[in-house]
This record gives structure tokens, sequence and C-alpha cells, in this order.
């Protein structure tokens, strides 16, 4: 059975179960804003304790925090900048996102947004206990060393529709807050962020040690079948149509809409499909081209999927696929094991020769480094880093590796985003008095730093509507 069942089910239990317990503890509740919030006791005393044993290590961890505050605030302001910049300037690229670019994280967001790993109700709870409660306690116990009273720790849950946990706090005493020195406050509010950066890199380190011992090489994965460059003046023919001197247009109307598969007849060699077209400079004259995929043996059979054995030897590396393809002449015949998400295919397929390399056996895949772009996308690519390119991974404990290898890999996104987000300059979020108490501290004047906080929060919210419009009109252009 699908685990999203068993997640639906998970969820409407907890749904249950929240309802009750808040029920029972109603007299506890007391709704502030959006949220209901539960005060307690929980964690008081533990705050307190490592806030005055461990001084030392502290007093040190505060420059370190504030450090990071200011680098979390740079980045999350140029990233917003360059999502402005993106939205205003390339409606191409805006039209192909699905969801608008301001919106929460949900479960299944990977059913919205493809090429992101699973995302169950499962992982989203577990993540926002991890984040919200780690990040609350690292307010409490910079309050606790600089001696600002805790008041209550406790949990923040959403009233409507569905009682979920939203979110944790810790209740400082406001009054001995502001009574503190400048760099003190700026120490206590940029803690938080502190520990979901460090909540991050513990997380990166489990999953790489849990990735070595979980996971083992199983398969080569291919992302492209092999291709050519070709000027589109050097084309004979395209779907039969005997074609010269064909201008981007004039191709475009040749080709079969909506299908992959359009013989085209270029220097005396057939190809049948095209990847890209496009135009290059050269000099100073621009050339239009198209890049074509041959008619090569993995083409014709349609393959698909890891390949993961060649006549009943297993192919673990791009280097025993190699291996193993020089073995066999061109006209031989192979059996290839390929490996889906859903399913385990056999393809019976007859080599070609080599279109560069006479006497040579050709499959016809190809193998491309699609780096994502952008510091997010930046991010995403390191997670992944430890893997080799190219790789079909299998756990050694069926699905319960990929779940908790998936599980590690939101974790550490997710930490990093909410770091960035925490630190921006806006509302509710620490950045905003962060940003106040830097200016305060530069400018030694309380009125000029609540005016430069206010401007900078009203541009943020004129930004975010312009990127909500520009998002919206993109389908229209």
């Amino acid at each position: 059975m699908d685990f999203i069942i068993y997640d639906i089910g998970l969820l409407v239990l907890f749904v249950i179960g929240i309802s009750i317990f808040l029920y029972l503890k109603r007299a506890n509740l007391k709704k502030e804003g959006i949220l209901f919030l539960y005060r307690t006791q929980w964690g008081v005393r533990l705050i307190n304790h490592v806030g005055n044993k461990y001084k030392k290590t502290l007093k040190v961890l505060s420059y370190i925090s504030v450090g990071i505050g200011y680098i979390l605030t740079a980045g999350i302001l140029y990233l917003f900048g360059k999502l402005v910049w993106i939205y205003i300037t390339l409606p191409q690229v805006v039209r192909q996102i699905k969801v608008p670019p301001i919106m929460p994280l949900i479960p299944y967001v990977n059913k919205i947004v493809p090429g992101l790993p699973d995302f169950f109700f499962t992982y989203w709870i577990i993540i926002i206990a991890i984040i919200a409660i780690t990040h609350e306690l690292a307010h409490g116990i910079f309050a606790a060393y600089y001696k600002v009273k805790i008041k209550t720790t406790g949990f923040g849950f959403f009233p409507f529709f569905l009682p979920v946990f939203l979110a944790a706090f810790v209740e400082l005493d406001e009054k001995r807050m502001v009574k503190k020195k400048n760099f003190p406050q700026r120490t206590i509010l940029s803690a938080g962020t502190f520990a979901n950066v460090l909540t991050a890199i513990l997380s990166f380190i489990v999953m790489l040690v849990f990735f070595s011992l979980a996971f083992a090489p199983s398969g080569v994965v291919f992302n492209s079948y092999a291709y050519s460059p070709v000027i589109l003046k050097n084309i004979n023919q395209v779907n039969g149509i005997s074609v010269s001197n064909l201008t981007l247009e004039e191709f475009a109307g040749y080709l079969k809409e909506n299908e992959t598969f359009n013989e085209i007849v270029a220097n005396e060699i057939t190809y049948v499909g095209v990847k890209k077209v496009s135009t290059a400079k050269l000099g100073d004259q621009e050339i239009d081209y198209a890049e074509l995929y041959y008619d090569a043996p993995a083409v014709k059979a349609g393959l698909t999927g890891a390949i993961q054995n060649i006549n009943g030897v297993k192919i673990n590396s791009v280097e025993k696929l190699s291996e193993e393809l020089s073995k066999y002449s061109p006209g031989e015949s192979i059996t290839i094991k390929t490996k889906t998400s859903e399913e385990v295919l056999e393809y019976n397929i007859i080599l070609d020769e080599h279109p560069a390399k006479e006497g040579t056996a050709w499959l016809g895949i190809g193998f491309e480094k699609n780096k994502r772009s952008g510091v997010i996308g930046k991010v995403i690519d390191f997670i992944s880093s430890f893997k080799k390119s190219n790789i079909y991974y299998e756990s050694k404990i069926d699905k319960a590796g990929v779940f908790i290898y998936n599980l590690l890999w939101w974790l550490i996104l997710i930490s990093i985003s909410v770091a960035l987000m925490n630190m921006l300059p806006l509302g509710i979020f620490d950045g905003a008095r962060f940003f106040y108490l830097t200016i305060l501290a530069i400018t030694k004047n309380e009125k000029k730093a609540r005016k430069t906080l206010s401007v900078i929060s009203y541009v943020l919210l004129f930004l975010v509507l312009l990127l909500m419009i520009f998002w919206a009109i993109s389908f229209f252009r």
C-alpha cells in the first residue's frame, strides 16, 4: 500500500488528538492574532540551566550568532531582489512556475512543484517541530544568559479549519529585554536563526553518514539521447519535404506539432527529433542552429529509466557501462534492464555503429550536468553534492531508507529557508527588530531607526505585491 494512505490517516489522527488536547487544556489557551497560544512552563528550567552554566561558550557564540544574522539578512535581501528582477524581466520563465511567488510550505508541495522529493504530512509536522522548538530554545538560552526573564514557553495552533501545530514560542519579559544594551538584544533576536543554521549543518552530517550506510550504487541514469548541433542552412529535408536555407520560423513550420519524432536529414545524416533550436553569434554573424537527436538504438527502443544490467551484468557506474558496451560490435543484440520509479523494464536492442568512431558499437545516450541557478538552487545542489552524478542509488533497507533520506533532505532545506526568511526586515520576523537595532547602533537616533525600518518594510511589502501582480499577468503575455 502506498505510504500516502498511512500519511493521510496519520493527519486525521493527529488533528483529532490535537483537538482533544486543546479542548481539555482550553483554560491555558489564549487567542493572539490568527493563532491560539498554549502557554506552559515546559523547558524553562532547562533553558535557565543552559543559559547560566555555559557562559563562556555562549559569549563566543553570541558574536557568531550576530554575524550569521547579518549574513542571512544580506542573503534574503539579495534573493528577494533577484526574484523581483526575474519576475519583471523574464515572463517566459515565470509562466513555467505554477505556484505564486509567496506561498506557505504545505504538505505534498512536490505535487505542485515537479522535481522535488515527496513531502508528506509526516515530514511537515516532524520538521516544523524540530525547527520551531530549536529556534525558540536558542532565543530562550541567550535570553537567560543575558538575564532576561523567561515568562512561559508554549505552542501556537492554527484555529481555522484544522487545529494543526504551527509554531513554538518562548515568552520573554519585554520590559527587561528593551532595557538591555543593543548587542545583547541583537544576539537574542538572531539566536533562533543561528539554531536553524546549526540544525541544517547537523542534519547534513547525519544525512551524509546515513546515505553512505543505507544506499548503494545500482544503476546508471542518463538524461539525454545523443544529439548534435546542426546549422539550419545545412538541413536538406524535414519529414520528407526537401528544404534549403531554412530560417527558425520556417523550420518550426515543418515540424509536427506535439510530437517528439521528426525525421530530419542534414549532411547525409538522418536525425529523429529536435532537442533545442537557438541562435548563436559567430564573430559578427548570427547563426541559427538546432540540436538534433541521432537515430540511435536507444531512441528507437524508447529506452528509459536507470540502466541496471546488460545481458545479466550489473551496471553501477558510467565507467562500467562504457566497459560493458565496448565488448560488443555494431549489429549485435543486447538485453538491457532498467528501473523507473514504478517498474523494472526490459529492452532487446540492436547496437549501431558510432557515427564518429568506425567499428565501435553505440547505444546513443547522453549525460548532461544540469546545475540549478540562484542561491537556493545552489543550496539544493549542495545538499546532494556527495552523490555521484548519473548514478542511481538504491536503498538497502527498501522504502525506509528513502523515507529517512527525504526527511533529512527536507529538514536541511527548510532549516536554511526559515533562517533566511526570519531575518527579513519585515513585520513579525526577528529580522525587523534586528534591522532596527542595527540602524539604532549606527545612528544613535531612535526616530531615524524607526523611520528606516518603516521605509524598508513598505518597500518590501510593495515588492511582494509587485511579485504577485507580475506572476498573474505572466499568464497573459
